[in-house]
């Protein structure tokens, strides 16, 4: 057996895995932070390039949708070229088109780099869960997957304080350049990642193409159904992309390995893993996107004081996130998901009928029991998607559980926005329909516990959850 055959099976040795922790760690830091420290210096793009509000938020919204069409793709490349090699060609594309962002003197310039930072993003990002499964040995992967969620988190919160200091003391360009660092950690630290032998099979370019196309068309058709004007342009701009999908799932039925794992939502603990993730990433982003709008129009907030009231959600998943990803190499995921999401929907119900007049601690301990509840499902979900498939579909699960993670998010931005537009954005609207969203994510959850999904035959699965052959 080949040392990264056995390194693929039993995880790295140490100190080797540490390096590989760091270089993973610093990667998606890099991904996360540069996703959201946008945000920050819009309005000083604007100004410098002389364009208006509305167009300016194109950065960030190209962004985030180049990386949800190119995921699953990548994934599927990633199989073929190797996963170490994916991930650094990645790496090394963000790093040079971050460079390029201080040659950006319009902003079509500007939309074609962040075109490339997000398909080096998305490239890193499709293998990472996968790696994580090779770093780790597999009585351990929910304990490294707990950490990632940590960097996952932590970054987010980070990424907008980021953004503020830079652009204090420097042009926007630096706001960008200020992931560089994490990017050139990665690349440096990669060299200890593992390489599992490559496979010599062709890539199903049409299919990669039609994958792209159909989650394209739909979030952005759904975008412009909220940013727009024209309802009948949004409708043909999504029912092209349903159609595509149509299509190309038909088309995917009859691959081996097909780029869009339908192979792995034919399995019940897969399929509900991954809509559980689903509906908890848009409930999560329902509440934390609506919630500064409610502070600031109905309790009169400022700035300052609704970041301080947020930010115990992060600070909470922080410390609950590696817990549960602990926990969940010793019990069942389906108990654990179940748990966090009770005690979310607990939680989203008090910040829904708030006091009418409340304080920075009737807000705050709400929030941090709301990031506690979704932090205890997060991790115990990703390490059933990933601990529970084929290896060699490892980078196929690692690829769904990000995008799940990115359209559930995008949807929940789009619901926000179609809820602010009705005129009920900024209530007890949004915290409502997240409690709904997470009773369906916990119901997910619980499902999972029954013996005929929870225990998958031995040949369906190579590394099924240890908790599962005992609980």
């Amino acid at each position: 057996m080949q040392p990264d055959q056995i390194s693929a099976a039993d995880g790295l040795p140490k100190p080797r895995r540490f390096i590989a922790i760091a270089a993973i760690s610093a990667g998606t830091a890099l991904t996360i932070i540069d996703g959201g420290i946008a945000t920050v210096a819009l309005p000083t793009i604007a100004r410098d390039l002389n364009v208006g509000s509305s167009a300016v938020v194109t950065v960030v919204t190209v962004y985030q949708l180049i990386l949800a069409m190119a995921l699953l793709p990548f994934s599927g490349l990633g199989d073929r070229i190797g996963l170490k090699r994916m991930y650094q060609y990645g790496q090394l594309l963000f790093t040079v088109a971050t460079l390029l962002c201080f040659f950006a003197k319009s902003l079509p310039f500007l939309l074609v780099v962040r075109a490339a930072q997000a398909l080096g993003a998305a490239a890193a990002l499709s293998v990472s869960s996968a790696l994580i499964r090779s770093i780790y040995p597999t009585k351990q992967l929910g304990r490294g997957l707990g950490i990632n969620s940590v960097v996952v988190s932590s970054s987010a919160a980070l990424a907008p304080t980021i953004g503020g200091l830079v652009l204090a003391i420097a042009p926007w360009p630096w706001v960008f350049a200020s992931a560089v660092p994490f990017a050139i950690a990665s690349l440096l630290l990669g060299r200890a990642l593992p390489e599992p032998q490559r496979r010599d099979e062709p890539f199903d370019v049409l299919g990669a193409v039609m994958c792209a196309a159909m989650i394209g068309l739909v979030i952005g058709g759904a975008e412009s159904a909220v940013h727009g004007d024209s309802p009948i342009v949004s409708a043909a701009i999504v029912l092209t992309g349903a159609v595509i999908g149509w299509f190309f799932v038909k088309r995917e039925q009859g691959e081996t390995k097909p780029i869009l794992p339908i192979d792995l939502l034919a399995r019940p603990v897969l399929a509900l893993s991954a809509i559980g993730a689903y509906t908890a990433f848009i409930a999560q982003m329902t509440l934390l996107l609506s919630t500064p709008f409610r502070l600031t129009h109905a309790y009169g907030f400022s700035a300052a004081e609704v970041g301080a009231a947020i930010a115990p959600w992060p600070l909470a998943n922080m410390f609950v996130a590696p817990l549960s990803g602990w926990l969940s190499d010793r019990y069942p995921a389906g108990l654990l998901g179940g748990i966090g999401m009770g005690v979310s929907i607990c939680a989203l119900l008090l910040i829904a009928y708030m006091p009418a007049d409340p304080g920075y601690f009737d807000i705050a301990w709400r929030m941090a029991v709301c990031g506690s509840g979704f932090g205890m499902f997060m991790a115990p979900n990703a390490r059933l998607i990933i601990g529970s498939a084929p290896r060699e579909r490892a980078a196929a699960a690692g690829g769904l559980v990000s995008t799940v993670r990115l359209v559930g998010q995008t949807t929940g931005a789009t619901l926000v926005a179609a809820l602010l537009a009705m005129g009920v954005g900024a209530g007890m609207t949004p915290p409502l329909v997240a409690a709904g969203l997470a009773l369906v994510a916990g119901l997910c959850s619980l499902s999972r516990l029954r013996p005929s999904i929870r225990n998958p035959p031995t040949e369906e699965t190579q590394d099924v959850q240890p908790a599962q052959q005992t609980r």
